[in-house]
Parts: structure tokens; sequence; C-alpha cells
């Protein structure tokens, strides 16, 4: 039987649990979208590109099978978490998603729950400037904001975009004096953001209570039904090592 683990990654969780795996002697396989032009590259052997859906990843995994698939792309990747639970059950495959736990709030915070990136923009519809931080595939829900709107990103973002807008090309982690500097520098009257989740870029929320700003955070998408979730990269080690008996 292979021994080979496809890990679908693109997160820092991905890419320390294919290096625990590798350490453990686990031939691991990682699947990049592609989307970013200069990745962050994994240990062990790496692909780059969709699968082309359900129906796409399906038909690779009777074509390269393997032990079993991890799920470790972002909590927002709802699409490729969707296609994986549907591949699985259809070839049989184990199956785990690896989803990094979302924020809690703290005494201080001002957080603003919405269910979607329409209702983001509908909460931040009256203010002058506001940070963007919901990656630059998400911006178009944004496009109608008369707002300044501050995006940072790694790659220039792509229309369409807010008439006001202004892009930061930077990588993180960011501190948060890093923060605070930029979104004093801008004047940011609020923070929209995704309910990612983990501490490389919850420095903005701590920014975002020094300054007494509110937060608008869109709730994550829920992991199709049936599907084995857990929180760290070690509970996911120890799945993959069960696999093999």
């Amino acid at each position: 039987m292979t021994r080979r683990v496809l890990v679908l990654g693109g997160t820092g969780e991905a890419r320390q649990l294919a290096a625990a795996l590798v350490d453990d002697g686990v031939d691991v396989l990682s699947s990049l979208a592609g989307r970013v032009a200069d990745p962050r590259l994994p240990a062990g052997a790496v692909r780059v590109g969709g699968f082309g859906g359900a129906a796409g990843l399906t038909a690779w995994l009777h074509a390269h099978p393997v032990r079993a698939v991890v799920d470790v792309t972002h909590p927002f990747a709802s699409t490729m978490t969707a296609s994986a639970a549907t591949a699985a059950e259809r070839t049989g495959m184990p199956l785990l998603r690896l989803q990094r736990p979302g924020w809690a709030p703290e005494p201080g915070d001002d957080w603003r729950w919405v269910d979607s990136m329409e209702q983001a923009a509908a909460a931040v519809a009256g203010l002058g400037s506001v940070f963007l931080t919901t990656g630059r595939k998400s911006l178009d829900a944004f496009a109608g904001l008369p707002a300044r709107c501050l995006v940072r990103s790694v790659d220039p973002p792509e229309p369409p975009l807010p008439e006001r807008t202004v892009v930061v090309l930077a990588r993180g982690p960011f501190t948060v004096e890093e923060e605070l500097a930029l979104m004093r520098e801008h004047g940011v009257e609020a923070v929209v953001s995704k309910d990612s989740g983990g501490a490389m870029t919850a420095a903005k929320l701590t920014a975002a209570r020094v300054l007494g700003i509110p937060v608008v955070l869109v709730r994550r998408p829920p992991v199709p039904e049936g599907v084995p979730v857990v929180g760290t990269v070690e509970e996911a080690v120890a799945w993959v090592r069960a696999q093999a008996g």
C-alpha cells in the first residue's frame, strides 16, 4: 500500500504538517492552488494548480491512489473543501480537515459579525476609510464603496476594485506596532476581515482594539457534513499514523 499522503495546502498549518509528516517518514505530496506568484513551498513533493473541481479530484485520486487526504486549505476555501469531501466519498479515500480555530474576542474588542462579503460591505458603507483584509480575491464585493479602501496583499489585486483603493504590497506576518502605524497613517475607521483564525494575522485585531475602532468579521463557511475536523497539526499527524494500520 502506498504511504503517500495528499495534503491540500497553501496555509502555514499545511507547511507545518508536511514537515512533520516528512520527518515521520511519510511520503507527502502537497497541492497548492497556485494563486500566489512566489509561494512558500512545503517539505516533500509539491504540485501546483487546481484539479478541476470534485470531478477532477476524483479522477486524480483514481489515477494517483494515496493513503489519505488531509485538507489544510484556508478556512474560507469552501469550494476546495467541498470538492475534497465529494471526491473522498466517491473514491472511499480517508479524508481529514485540519482547520485552525477561529478568533475569540477579548475585552475592549468591538466585533461585528456578518455572513458574507456583501454584508461586510454594507456594514462599512458610511465610513470614510476602511482597511480591507479579506484577501485580494474577495474585493469585488466592495467595488461600490465610496470610502478610501486600504488593501494589503502579496500580489497586486485585480479589478473590480473600490474607486479609492490604496494598495500596499507586503507579506506578513506583521507586528502590532506595524499595524498601528499603518492604520494611523491611513486614518482607518474600521477593519474588515474574514474569521481566518491563527496568530499570524491577529495583530490587526489587537491594533483595532488599541485604536478603539470596530472590526467587521465574516463568519466561516461550514465544513461539509461527515468530514472529521481537527484543530492542530499534532492531531493531524496522529490521524495519518492511524491510517497506516
